[in-house]
């Protein structure tokens, strides 16, 4: 079996996309199983993973910072909490999903990440402010407000986890997805 890091990326068999294994006549499961292989499904496997990672440091941070210490209110907190998941979450992305390594750009990747991210920071402080205002309203308790906070927190950056992801697959320069020699033969039923 011959190494893909000597062969040319010219020379490996690009994978099929996951729109055309679907279109095939294969197997309901010969398709199924490609689909869950495809170098795309191991990348969002990943990509979820790093999102995982990076929302657990956001929510413990921000449960810390206001839930249980109260050393500031939920929006100063929620910024502290993005800004310190954000940090592993880029590392994490660019290397481990992306399969970025060496020295970053500055201007192709540091400045695009952290736009998105204070896009992401905007929308989830919004969230979190009007989470704490309603629960003061509706004169709840600390941990009612801060069970909502973190839930806004939670539920704003889960409407952006697509999209980042289709703007991330193009902010780190991405070629196509290959299967590496061997992998892109089709499975037998």
């Amino acid at each position: 079996m011959r190494d893909p890091a000597s062969t040319p990326a010219s020379a490996v068999p690009a994978s099929p996309s996951i729109a055309h294994i679907w279109r095939t006549e294969e197997a309901l499961m010969t398709r199924v199983v490609q689909v869950i292989r495809h170098p795309s499904s191991l990348k969002l496997v990943k990509y979820a993973s790093v999102s995982a990672i990076s929302t657990v440091v956001s929510q413990v941070t921000l449960l810390l910072t206001f839930g249980i210490y109260r050393v500031m209110s939920e929006v100063p907190a929620n910024v502290v909490a993005n800004v310190v998941a954000t940090v592993p979450s880029y590392y994490l992305n660019r290397s481990w999903v992306w399969g970025k390594n060496g020295k970053s750009h500055l201007w192709r990747e540091v400045v695009p990440f952290w736009v998105l991210s204070f896009i992401g920071l905007g929308f989830s402080s919004l969230a979190v402010w009007m989470a704490g205002d309603f629960a003061r309203a509706h004169h709840m308790n600390h941990l009612g407000i801060s069970v909502l906070v973190n839930a806004a927190n939670f539920v704003s950056f889960g409407i952006l986890w697509i999209g980042k992801f289709l703007i991330y697959q193009k902010l780190f320069h991405v070629s196509p997805v290959e299967m590496p020699s061997g992998e892109s033969d089709l499975v037998d039923a």
